[in-house]
């Protein structure tokens, strides 16, 4: 069994979660702060928006995999895949710009976040109900 789509939308994720990473890398050696955050905010939120992600990704990309093992259709998988990494980027971009208030970004990259991972686990369930009245 190949997974390609679902390994595609990962490896765009781990990169995602690289950049994130780097950028609170960035922070430390700017402001020289080896662990925490050292009450400094800019990197206080950039190891949020880091951390949000990592929180995040996990079951988002367990149920994709899952969906696509269990034979969800390559258009829809693309479609919240897609939908995921939009998500994730608005999410990042608006706590950013927010700095850690509201921003449209925010609100519509974790109403998209919860969106997909909703999607994803009713089409997980809707199979395993479907295998069990069969």
């Amino acid at each position: 069994m190949s997974l390609f789509i679902s390994g595609f939308y990962a490896a765009l994720t781990g990169l995602l979660v690289l950049a994130l990473a780097y950028r609170v890398v960035r922070l430390r050696r700017a402001y020289k702060i080896g662990l925490g955050d050292g009450g400094n905010d800019a990197l206080h939120l950039a190891n949020r928006v880091h951390g949000n992600l990592l929180e995040n990704a996990p079951i988002a990309l367990l149920l994709l995999v899952l969906a696509e093992a269990n034979g969800m259709a390559g258009v829809w998988l693309h479609l919240l895949g897609t939908i995921w990494l939009v998500a994730r980027l608005l999410h990042a971009i608006g706590l950013t710009q927010g700095k850690g208030g509201y921003h449209p970004g925010r609100f519509l990259g974790t109403l998209f976040t919860w969106i997909s991972i909703l999607v994803l686990a009713l089409f997980n369930l809707w199979q395993y109900v479907g295998r069990l009245l069969l």
